[in-house]
């Protein structure tokens, strides 16, 4: 039997072990789902409604001990981890009132003999793939609203975070979901590439690395099949000369350094005007140097270790080699006495004298650190944040939202934030462009890759 063995970056200790399904388990996981989902279909919206706001009434339940499981299994400090419950319901409960809209029939309009008509339906089981940096904000983008459609869910989690996948199907049964409705399963990856393979599945999203995304194509290859990818990002930000400065350093430093910086929105290049940017400089740095990098379980932690040490060291790769490069750090590790080579705790770093020619501001580095440049004028800071192989958000901070909106229009991303970042609205459609993915995510527009049209035309008059 193979099994998957969590190590914590708390203390390199065994968390969890589990086992992983074998193929008779898969298949039988599959039947069960696509057994309840033909009967699910049937409810009407309202009572899919309250089902599924018990389901959450369960999840939310459990909040403090699910807090600290996620602490556990991928280090977040235990001061932030029960915000990741909060978010999971305010997503939960937006896209459960999003529905009726979202999944109205549209009418074609009046035509004498004749009525003419749009519903959207279910496309069947969705796959969903759901990463450890924020497992829970992740998946309930897609696990909610593809159940809300119709649709039943089979949910596989990252090794990394087993629990969380246990997590939903608790809450499921506890909330009096239909058996097989939704289910967790902990697969290997060939396994999972057998069951993207399978014609029973008829959706899958995923949220993960490019390299991920691209093995999910790969397996999808041929069946033509319906596929939600959130892939990676290197999102950039830009400090226009007529920013709140204050706000701008404390908002922007906060969305580069929360969860360890990793996150597939965090702020991982900045640029700054050349008015305000040594202030902003020395800002940052300042506030950074406050961080309070230990074990995450202590309640004054605010940087907790990175996922595991081979990504910690990745990071480590990227600063030393851009500071051999002519970067500057402005932060002393020695400030940090957790931070050690050998270990996924990591020191916060700022780097300047950085450009376009060093991987730290153009490779995803996904920790703690962040490069700043100095800019001229709008049209040299929208080049530069163009000038990447991701675009999933990018953020402005500007007192004038005429020209955040001039600015906006001319990037090459899914999401343009104003005076804020590193923040996913429920209302808003969550989408990137290039290598950040494709489809779309939460708002009325994510029901749209979870259902197919089908159009009635039917003469009422001969």
């Amino acid at each position: 039997m193979q099994t998957i063995r969590t190590v914590t970056p708390v203390d390199g200790s065994t968390y969890v072990e589990r086992p992983l399904a074998c193929d008779r388990e898969v298949d039988a996981a599959i039947a069960a789902a696509v057994a309840a989902q033909r009967e699910w279909r049937a409810h009407a919206i309202e009572e899919r409604a309250a089902a599924l706001s018990a389901f959450v009434d369960a999840f939310v339940a459990e909040g403090d001990d699910i807090a600290t499981e996620l602490t556990w299994q991928m280090g977040r400090p235990i001061r932030y981890t029960p915000g990741e419950v909060r978010g999971f319901e305010e997503r939960a409960r937006t896209m459960i009132a999003l529905a009726p809209q979202a999944l109205a029939d549209m009418d074609a309009g009046p035509k004498e003999g004749f009525r003419r008509l749009i519903p959207r339906e279910p496309l069947g089981v969705a796959l969903v793939i759901a990463p450890w940096n924020y497992p829970y904000l992740t998946a309930v983008n897609a696990v909610v609203p593809a159940l809300m459609a119709g649709n039943a869910v089979l949910l596989k989690h990252s090794h990394q975070t087993p629990l969380c996948a246990e997590r939903f199907a608790q809450a499921a049964r506890r909330g009096g979901l239909p058996a097989g409705l939704l289910q967790a399963l902990h697969l290997s990856h060939e396994a999972t590439a057998r069951m993207i393979k399978d014609p029973r599945i008829g959706h899958v999203a995923f949220t993960g690395s490019v390299a991920g995304g691209a093995a999910v194509e790969e397996a999808a290859a041929g069946r033509f099949l319906s596929l939600g990818l959130e892939l990676g990002g290197k999102d950039p930000a830009y400090v226009r000369a007529d920013a709140d400065l204050a706000h701008a350093v404390e908002n922007l430093v906060d969305g580069a350094f929360f969860n360890s910086g990793q996150s597939c929105c965090g702020i991982e290049r900045i640029y700054v005007h050349t008015d305000v940017y040594d202030r902003f400089v020395e800002g940052a740095a300042e506030l950074t140097r406050r961080y309070v990098l230990d074990d995450p379980t202590k309640a004054d932690t605010t940087l907790g270790p990175m996922v595991r040490t081979s990504a910690a060291e990745f990071v480590r790769g990227q600063i030393g080699e851009a500071v051999r490069q002519g970067a500057r750090p402005l932060v002393d590790a020695q400030g940090f006495p957790r931070s050690e080579p050998g270990t996924p705790y990591v020191a916060p770093q700022i780097l300047v004298g950085v450009d376009h020619s060093m991987r730290v501001m153009t490779e995803e580095t996904f920790g703690p650190v962040v490069g700043i440049m100095k800019v001229r004028s709008d049209d040299e800071a929208i080049g530069l944040m163009n000038d990447s192989a991701y675009g999933l958000t990018a953020a402005l901070w500007t007192s004038d939202p005429e020209a955040a909106m001039a600015i906006g229009d001319r990037l090459e991303t899914g999401t343009v934030f104003m005076n804020r970042c590193d923040y996913l609205d429920p209302a808003l459609a969550w989408t990137g462009v290039k290598n950040s993915g494709r489809g779309v995510t939460l708002s009325v527009l994510g029901y749209e890759h979870l259902t197919r049209p089908k159009s009635f035309h039917f003469r009422t008059s001969l």
